[in-house]
Parts: C-alpha cells; structure tokens; sequence
C-alpha cells in the first residue's frame, strides 16, 4: 500500500512542479520583452524631448532676427513648447518609475521562485531516492524487519521533507500568480494614466500655441518691412544728391581745408610718405 500512495503522491506532485516551472518560465520571459520593451519606449520619449528642446533654442534665435509681432509670436510658441517638454520629462520620470522598475523587479522575484522550484524537486527527489532504496531493502532482507522498518522510517521521513516543500510550493506560486495579475493590472493602468495625464497638457499647451502663431499681425509686419525698406532707399538717394549737389571748387576747397582729416584716415605708413611727398611738391610750385 504505501509504495502505491507514495507513487501516487509523486505523479501529483510531478504534475504540480510541471505547472509551476511553466508558469514561473512564462512570466520570465514576457515580462522580460515587456521590460525591455517598454525601457526603449521611455528612451524614445526622452529623446523627442531632448530634440524639442534643441527645436526651442532655434524658434528663439530665429525670432530674435524677425519683426516685432513675428518675433513675439515665435517667441511666445518657443515657450509653450518648451512647457511642453517640461511635462514630457516629466512623463518620462513616471513611466521609469511606475512601469519599467516594477518590471524589473520581476527578475528578482522569478529568480526566488526558482530556488524555491529547485528545493521542491530536492526534496521530491530524495523522497524517491529513499523509496527506492526501501524496495531494494525489501528485496535484498524480506526477512529483516529492523532494516526494512529503517528504510521505511528514511522513507517516511523524506515523504514528509517532501510534502512540507510541495505545499510551501503551492502557496507561494499562489501568492506569485495574485501578485502577478495584480502587477500586471497596476503597470498597465499607470501607463495610461501617464499617458493620457501627458496627452491632456499637451493638447492644452498645443492650443495655446497654436494662438499664439495665429495672433501673428502680418500686415503689421509687412508694413514695417516696407517701411523699413523704402527708409533706407530714401537714405541712399539723399546721400547721392548731396555729394552731386556740390561743385568742384567745392570739393577742392574742402579737401585742402582739411588736410589733417585725410593724413588722419590713411594707415599705412608708405602711403603717409608718398603723401608728403606731394604736399612738399606743392608747396615749392607756389613758391
């Protein structure tokens, strides 16, 4: 009867440690694509933010060159933009701490599991080691009972060793299977609830921003361009009247009332010689 009993026990324990390893082996590897997965998405965002903030210092260099109501209007959208990515760093702290670390933490938590698997099958193993030798002992000495009561005590021993491990076994991987579906619950509900918290602030700032480009005046800016324009048209045609406007005499006599001023601007110090030169040429001419 009791080689039966213990070979029954075995085969359901057999059953048991079957479903455990797979179970445990399942979540190890969907956890970890999940992990590594939802790790590179979080590096995804933190690059897009990153590459909005370089797309926030280029909208403010360019406004600072534009007209008034353009440059206002960039400048005003740089800012909501930059708002923007201040709430997608944000996103990205969250998602690292409510969905990517929980995940990892499963590395830890399969790697227990596993020990606990591996003392289980120890002790199923030594439990079968002991009814083997309890047969063998029975073949070998039928007729010596205080060897055949030794084993059977060995085997009864290790039996118990056995059954304590099964059923610690089985609370755990109960306990691993609840804390599972309810990890798995929890990671999913604060990656939508980040993501929509996100997705909320960004279609705020988005139409903020987008005012912001539609208050631009065109008109305003056009004229002040043209305006700016035809200025400096009108400068440069004064400054050609003016020097046609004058007679040679008066030129001439502007140019040697000022002799200091043309000594003055030339640098160079061969040029200054040749220079005086002339001046010296021109003073024995009139003597």
């Amino acid at each position: 009867m009791l080689p039966d009993h213990n070979a029954l026990t075995s085969l359901s324990r057999d059953n048991q440690t079957r479903q455990v390893r797979e179970s445990v082996s399942k979540v190890e590897k969907h956890f970890g694509e999940l992990c590594q997965i939802f790790a590179a998405y979080v590096r995804k965002t933190a690059r897009l933010r990153d590459k909005a903030d370089l797309l926030v210092n280029e909208i403010h260099a360019y406004a600072a060159t534009e007209t008034p109501s353009l440059r206002n209007g960039l400048k005003n959208f740089a800012n909501e933009f930059s708002k923007l990515q201040d709430y997608r760093h944000a996103e990205v702290e969250r998602l690292e701490a409510k969905v990517v670390e929980p995940l990892k933490c499963y590395g830890t938590i399969i790697k227990l599991k596993r020990e606990d698997l591996k003392a289980t099958l120890s002790a199923k193993n030594r439990e079968a080691k002991q009814l083997s030798q309890l047969e063998k002992t029975r073949q070998r000495n039928p007729s010596d009972r205080h060897i055949i009561l030794k084993a059977e005590s060995e085997l009864q021993r290790a039996s118990l060793d056995a059954t304590r491990t099964s059923r610690y076994l089985e609370e755990t991987i109960d306990n691993f299977e609840k804390q599972k579906i309810r990890d798995i619950k929890n990671i999913f509900s604060e990656f939508v609830t980040i993501e929509m918290l996100f997705h909320g602030k960004a279609l705020e700032i988005y139409t903020a921003a987008y005012q912001t480009i539609q208050n631009i005046d065109e008109n305003e800016d056009l004229e002040m361009f043209r305006s700016s324009l035809y200025q400096t048209e009108h400068q440069s045609r004064l400054d050609i009247v003016r020097a046609n406007s004058e007679s040679p005499l008066q030129r001439t006599a502007s140019s040697k009332s000022c002799p200091g001023i043309v000594q003055q601007i030339s640098r160079n110090p061969l040029k200054k010689e040749e220079e005086d030169e002339e001046y010296d040429n021109e003073d024995e001419y009139e003597d």
